[in-house]
């Protein structure tokens, strides 16, 4: 349905007797952040036991598998790709045997300079299995002559640009490292475990946490590297002070609603960006109705902030999942029904304002516009409540490329002849600033702005 496709998502788990279990479930509630593949490491007696495969979680961790992950802690990681193609070698946890012993790491973002830095490895005699941007941290390390690994992680990290929450397993400890901008989230917690003590965990959402019993208490700052091994807890700041370039749009699209991310609830920031809609963009209608599931919250403050009725007037089908398989050539022209219909009870004769998160090319838009108005809405107007998106993500999103955005190549009056709006409007940049509260300036909106936080060495999109 979305053009927008989410990055990743990483867990880590540290003293738990059901590590790999934890993980299992943990990835499960992050199942929305990659779709494509999904890999787990634990740590037993100073091995490492990894399971991998192509597909969802719940069909990957069969029971055999989750019998093998023995320890008591472990990383997984779900993965979307971005940087590099969706292949067996590319599934993470990366893991490796290096001289300072087993290597396991779970990665979220993309680090726009791994081209050149991939270049200059293999310069230097080193051996690629994959094409994950992932893997140049992991030569990295292994050509670090630093007598620890937390050294080598943090003289490595340096030398990366760009967006990396990860958590790494070695044979001794695990580790939470988050890039100095703090592009993506990367939250702390602990459980306790069946045997009454205390596991620390990390996610990239705290809905995570809300799955297997686990207490928020805190996100990995940037610039921080934060581990846990026999001796207790460390953390320590491994870089300069930098602007943050926080991804505003986690709190647009990507983030499950029930999480918290960058110390906000994602629900109410959302909620928030569609009462600034109807405080910037308000309109006489009979009734507020979300494009499910995405569009809900903004719907809701929208209505609260207006006082138009908030309706389901568009019910999704929650079952048809990304192996749907059409029948027949003929059925492709029921396109966006398959999974949206309208309620036209509710729709007949009304005017409608429609919400949803965001528009990248306008072609789901326009067949939803259809729907509603086939089930005889008297007027639709569609509100966004975001800005317009104008340019491609560099920091582990995978986006069109800028010519199919449709708001780079039209007007707003052109894109609402387009989708066949009576009217349409857009969440100004400044409102959606204020709907994500303070510290606003600390947040990278370069998909509506164009000011991007890092040098660009990758521009094909």
């Amino acid at each position: 349905m979305k053009a927008w496709h989410d990055e990743c998502a990483v867990f880590g788990i540290w003293n738990d007797p059901e590590a790999g279990r934890m993980a299992y479930l943990g990835l499960y509630a992050q199942q929305h952040r990659g779709q494509e593949s999904a890999g787990i490491v634990t740590l037993d007696r100073g091995a490492h036991i990894s399971r991998k495969g192509l597909g969802l979680v719940g069909k990957i961790f069969t029971e055999d598998y989750l019998e093998a992950l023995r320890g008591n802690s472990g990383v997984g990681h779900v993965r979307y790709s971005t940087t590099g193609n969706n292949q067996i070698f590319n599934i993470q946890p990366l893991t490796a045997q290096l001289r300072k012993g087993p290597l396991a790491i779970a990665h979220n973002g993309n680090i726009v300079n791994s081209a050149p830095l991939r270049e200059e490895l293999i310069a230097s005699g080193s051996i690629f299995q994959g094409t994950s941007d992932t893997e140049v941290l992991m030569h990295l390390v292994a050509k670090s002559k630093a007598n620890c690994i937390i050294e080598s992680l943090k003289e490595s990290a340096l030398k990366l640009e760009g967006a990396y929450s990860m958590v790494i397993q070695t044979g001794k400890k695990l580790i939470a490292m988050r890039d100095p901008m703090g592009f993506r989230p990367l939250v702390l917690g602990r459980r306790k475990n069946d045997q009454g003590e205390m596991s620390v965990v990390f996610a990239s959402e705290t809905c995570a946490f809300d799955l297997i019993g686990a207490k928020y208490e805190r996100e990995i700052e940037p610039g921080e590297i934060f581990w846990v091994d026999e001796d207790g807890e460390h953390s320590e700041r491994f870089s300069p002070n930098v602007p943050l370039a926080r991804c505003v749009f986690e709190h647009v699209y990507f983030s499950r609603p029930d999480s918290f991310v960058f110390s906000q609830s994602v629900y109410e920031a959302r909620k928030k960006m569609g009462r600034q809609l109807a405080i910037e963009n308000p309109v006489e209608a009979d009734i507020v109705v979300p494009v499910p599931d995405s569009g809900v919250p903004a719907a809701i403050g929208y209505s609260q902030e207006s006082g138009i009725p908030f309706e389901l007037g568009i019910i999704r089908n929650h079952y048809i999942g990304r192996t749907f398989i059409q029948p027949s050539q003929s059925i492709r022209s029921f396109g966006v029904k398959i999974k949206l219909n309208p309620h036209a009870e509710i729709l007949r004769g009304k005017r409608i304002v429609v919400i949803d998160d965001s528009l990248v090319r306008g072609t789901t838009s326009k067949k939803i516009i259809a729907l509603v108005r086939q089930a005889g809405a008297k007027e639709v107007h569609f509100k966004l409540a975001s800005p317009p998106t104008t340019g491609a993500c560099f920091y582990g999103v995978d986006t069109p490329k800028r010519q199919q955005l449709i708001a780079a190549q039209k007007s707003i009056e052109e894109i609402r002849q387009f989708v066949d709006a009576d009217t349409l409007s857009y969440l100004s940049v400044e409102g959606l600033m204020e709907a994500v509260g303070k510290d606003s300036k600390g947040y990278c909106a370069a998909c509506f702005d164009g000011k991007y936080p890092t040098r660009l060495y990758n521009l094909d999109k």
